[in-house]
């Protein structure tokens, strides 16, 4: 399973992007994107996925 960004409520702020110990996310057209054949929800780095426990606007890393 991977994560997703939800764009709509995405602020862009690039808190989750230097975070993630995958690279599994950059940003594409202004907005940020999560690349699911690199996300393995931080599994052998973390407790959690960082980029959820780092977003300032909750619910915007969720689950696919």
């Amino acid at each position: 399973m991977a994560y997703k960004i939800v764009a709509s409520q995405c602020t862009v702020c690039g808190a989750c992007e230097f975070e993630c110990p995958n690279a599994a996310i950059r940003l594409k057209n202004d907005m940020y994107i999560i690349d699911p054949k690199k996300c393995t929800e931080c599994e052998g780095h973390f407790d959690t996925p960082k980029c959820a426990e780092v977003c300032p606007v909750e619910n915007t890393c969720v689950p696919v």
